[in-house]
C-alpha cells in the first residue's frame, strides 16, 4: 500500500498523492481489471449476478475511483506536473474502456444472464443495470466487425485527448490576459471588494496598481459596473475570443471543435444512427431529435417576445439615461445593472454584503435538515486546498455519506462549478460503502480580513451543486451502478439541482442566511421585497440565450455534414448565426467566438444534450409546485413531509428506475410546463 491512490480502505490521501503516483497505480489497476476478465469470459458456468456482475462491479469501482481522483485533481489544481500525469494516463484509460466496450464475450455473459432463468428473478434495479450495460456494449461498438473495432477505439481515445485538450487551452487562455491599470480613475464604479482583489492579485506578482483576470470573480464585476466603457470594451472581447485564431496559435480550440464534431459523425455512422445526436438520446428521457426542438421552440416561441420587449427596455434606458447609443454588448451588463438599480433601487453589490461565506452555508445546512432530517457535521479529512471544506451528513447518528466544498476561484483551477462523484454508495460481500461527493465553485474568496461573501448568483449556484450533491448522497440503492446519479438520464440529472435554486427565493429561507458582513444585520425584508420584484428581471433574455446554446448544440450534432473530415469552424459559426437569427435579440459582434469556450459540450458530457438544462427546468418547476401547495398559508416551503416524499421518490432511487417514472410518483402525474414559465414570469396577463 505504498501507492496512497491504491488504498481504497479510506477516503483519498490527498496529503499524500503525488502526480508520480498516477502511472504506477493505474496500470497496476488497469492490468488487474484485464486479469479478471480474461478469468471470467474463460469461466465455462453460467453467468449470474454473483460470479460475474459483482465481481466486475468491484473491480471496476477500484480503478473509477483511482482514475476519478486523478480526473478531480486535474480539475482543481491544473498545475505541469498534474497536468502531465493525467495526459500520459488518459490515452491507456480511454484504451482500456474502450476495449471493454468491445469484448464480445463479456457482452456475450450478460446477454446469457439477461436470457436466463436468474434475470426474471432479479430486483427491478438489477435489471436495469443489465439493460443499461446491453445498450452501452452496443454504444460501445461490441457488435461491430472486428475489421472495424481498432477504428472505434482510436476514435474514442482521440475524442478523450480533444476534450482534455479543450479543458485545457480555455484555462490557459483565461490565464493568459489580464488587465493591468495604474490610473485609479479608470477603476469608478468599480465595487470596494472587487477594486482590492485586483489590488491583492497585482500585489502577487510584484506589480504597482490593478491586475484584472478574466476569471469570473475579476471578470464579472467589471462587465457589471465599471464605469470605463473602454476598460469594458477590452475586457469583453478578450473573453469572448479565448483560445480562438485571435489569441495564441497553439490555443486555438477552432481545430479541435472541428475534429471533435468528425469523430463523432464517424462514431454514430458505425453505429449504425445517422448522425451523433441520435447516439446521444439513446441513453435520454427524450426519444429524437426532432421531439427537442420542437420543444426549445416551443419555449423560444412563447420566450421571445418577452426577451424582445426586454432588450427593447434596456435600449431606451441606455440611450437616455446613459447615453449609451448604440447600446454594444459590452454595455449589457453595466446598463443592465443600472436599469435595475434604477427600477428597483438595490444593486448586486448591495445585496452582497448580507451573504457572507459561514452564514451561507449555516443557512444552506438549515434548509437540507429541516426538509430531510439530516445532520451536517463538519469533518475532517486530507484535502488538496486549504480553503476546502470537508463535512459529513448523519441521519439518525447513522452516517449518510461526505462531500468535499472546495467554493473558491484559482488560477490553477479550471472555470465553472460542477458536483463529481469520489466514492458511489454500494453494499457488497463487504458491507455498505457510503458515498461521497466533491462540490466545486468558482467564488470570490475572503479580501482584507473579511470572510468572503457571495452575490445570490453565487448562493444559486451553491444550492444547485448541493441539489446535484444531495442526489448522489441521498441514495438509498445498494446497486453501484445505478446508485446516486449513476444510471439516471442525462435530461433528468439537473432536476434536484435546479429545484434547489428555488428555496433562495423564498425569504423564511433566506432571511435565516443573511448576516451584513460589516454589521451583522440581517438582510431587510424591503431589500428581498426589490430582489422579488427583479426575480424576473431580463428573464426572456436569460431564457433566450439557454434555448440558443441548446439548438446550436442539438443542431450542431443532427445538421452538420461532418462525414467528409474535420469541420471548418467557419461552418460551425454559420450554424450559430442561422440559430441566433431565430432565437437571439442580443447578436454579438462577427468576431465573437462563443464555440470556442462551450466546453459543456466539446470537453464535457453535454453533447447533443445541453438541452437538459431546460428539459429538467420543466421537471424541477413542477416538482417545487409540489412545495408551493404544501405550504400555502403556512408560512414556509420547507415542508417535511413533502421533503421526505422528495426525497424517496426522487433522491432515494437514483437511476433504479426511468426518471419519469420517479417524477410521477412524486407528482402523481406527467409533468407539466406551466410552473416553470410561471417561475419566470412569461405568463401574459
Amino acid at each position: 500500500m505504498s501507492n496512497p491512490l491504491l488504498d481504497f480502505s479510506t477516503l483519498p490521501r490527498f496529503d499524500a498523492i503525488r502526480p508520480e503516483h498516477v502511472t504506477p497505480a493505474i496500470r497496476q489497476l488497469i492490468d488487474e481489471n484485464r486479469a479478471l476478465i480474461a478469468e471470467l469470459v474463460a469461466d465455462p458456468a453460467p453467468p449470474t449476478w454473483a460470479n460475474f456482475v459483482t465481481p466486475m462491479t468491484e473491480e471496476g469501482e477500484r480503478l473509477g475511483r483511482a482514475w476519478g481522483i486523478v480526473g478531480h485533481l486535474h480539475s482543481v489544481m491544473d498545475v505541469p506536473e498534474w497536468r502531465e500525469a493525467y495526459n500520459a494516463m488518459l490515452p491507456e484509460v480511454s484504451s482500456f474502456y474502450a476495449e471493454v466496450g468491445q469484448n464480445l464475450e463479456l457482452f456475450d455473459k450478460y446477454r446469457q444472464l439477461f436470457g436466463s432463468a436468474e434475470y426474471d428473478m432479479l430486483t427491478p434495479a438489477r435489471q436495469r443495470i443489465i439493460d443499461h450495460e446491453l445498450r452501452d456494449f452496443r454504444l460501445s461498438g461490441a457488435e461491430l466487425p472486428d475489421a472495424d473495432k481498432p477504428r472505434f477505439k482510436q476514435i474514442q481515445e482521440e475524442m478523450s485527448a480533444l476534450a482534455a485538450k479543450f479543458s485545457e487551452n480555455l484555462l490557459d487562455a483565461t490565464n493568459a490576459h489580464a488587465e493591468w491599470i495604474e490610473d485609479a480613475s479608470m477603476l469608478a464604479g468599480l465595487p470596494d471588494d472587487a477594486i482590492a482583489a485586483a489590488r491583492a492579485a497585482a500585489e502577487r506578482d510584484g506589480k504597482p496598481g490593478w491586475k484584472f483576470t478574466l476569471q469570473m470573480p475579476a471578470y464579472l464585476p467589471v462587465m457589471q459596473y465599471a464605469d470605463n466603457r473602454e476598460l469594458r470594451a477590452r475586457m469583453y472581447r478578450a473573453y469572448a475570443t479565448r483560445a480562438s485564431e485571435q489569441g495564441r496559435p497553439e490555443l486555438d480550440n477552432g481545430p479541435l471543435i472541428g475534429k471533435i464534431l468528425a469523430l463523432r459523425a464517424e462514431e454514430a455512422k458505425m453505429l449504425g444512427y445517422r448522425d451523433f445526436a441520435e447516439v446521444s438520446l439513446v441513453a435520454k428521457m427524450a426519444e429524437s431529435a426532432g421531439e427537442v426542438l420542437g420543444f426549445l421552440r416551443e419555449l423560444a416561441t412563447k420566450a421571445k417576445p418577452f426577451a424582445e420587449r426586454d432588450l427593447a427596455e434596456l435600449k431606451e434606458f441606455a440611450r437616455s439615461e446613459l447615453k449609451l447609443d448604440p447600446l454594444e454588448p459590452w454595455d449589457v451588463g453595466y446598463a443592465s445593472e443600472k436599469l435595475r438599480q434604477a427600477r428597483y433601487a438595490f444593486s448586486d453589490q448591495e445585496v452582497k454584503q448580507y451573504f457572507p461565506e459561514p452564514k451561507v452555508l449555516e443557512g444552506l445546512f438549515g434548509v437540507i435538515r429541516t426538509l430531510y432530517g439530516v445532520d451536517i457535521v463538519a469533518d475532517e479529512a486530507p484535502k488538496w486546498d486549504p480553503s476546502a471544506h470537508f463535512f459529513r451528513i448523519d441521519k439518525g447518528g447513522v452516517t449518510v455519506g461526505h462531500f468535499y466544498l472546495d467554493l473558491h476561484a484559482r488560477e490553477t483551477k479550471r472555470g465553472g462549478a460542477w458536483m463529481d462523484s469520489a466514492r458511489s454508495r454500494y453494499v457488497g460481500p463487504r458491507g455498505t460503502q457510503t458515498p461521497v461527493a466533491y462540490l466545486v465553485c468558482n467564488f470570490p474568496g475572503p479580501v482584507g480580513g473579511k470572510p468572503a461573501t457571495f452575490t445570490h448568483d453565487d448562493v444559486l449556484t451553491l444550492f444547485h451543486e448541493c441539489g446535484h450533491g444531495l442526489h448522489h448522497l441521498l441514495t438509498r440503492v445498494d446497486d453501484l451502478a445505478v446508485s446516486g446519479i449513476h444510471g439516471v438520464e442525462w435530461d433528468a440529472v439537473e432536476l434536484p439541482s435546479q429545484f434547489m435554486e428555488n428555496f433562495c427565493w423564498e425569504w423564511d429561507v433566506l432571511s435565516g442566511m443573511t448576516s451584513h458582513v460589516d454589521t451583522g444585520a440581517q438582510l431587510p425584508r424591503a431589500l428581498f421585497d426589490k430582489m422579488i420584484a427583479a426575480k424576473n428581471f431580463q428573464s426572456g433574455m436569460q431564457t433566450v440565450r439557454q434555448l440558443e446554446f441548446s439548438m446550436f448544440d442539438l443542431r450542431l450534432h443532427s445538421e452538420v455534414d461532418a462525414s467528409g473530415g474535420p469541420v471548418p469552424i467557419e461552418r460551425v459559426m454559420a450554424l450559430l448565426d442561422e440559430v441566433r437569427s431565430e432565437v437571439a435579440v442580443m447578436i454579438p459582434p462577427a468576431w465573437h467566438r462563443f464555440p470556442h469556450s462551450f466546453s459543456h459540450i466539446f470537453a464535457g458530457g453535454y453533447a447533443a444534450g445541453y438541452y437538459s438544462y431546460k428539459w429538467a427546468e420543466v421537471l424541477s418547476a413542477d416538482a417545487f409546485e409540489a412545495f408551493e401547495e404544501a405550504g400555502a398559508g403556512k408560512g414556509s416551503l420547507l415542508d417535511r413531509e413533502t421533503g421526505e416524499r422528495f426525497w424517496r421518490e426522487i433522491l432515494a432511487v437514483g437511476g433504479s428506475r426511468p426518471a419519469l417514472d420517479s417524477f410521477k410518483a412524486f407528482r402523481g402525474r406527467e409533468p407539466r410546463v406551466d410552473a416553470l414559465l410561471r417561475h419566470n414570469g412569461m405568463v401574459s396577463a
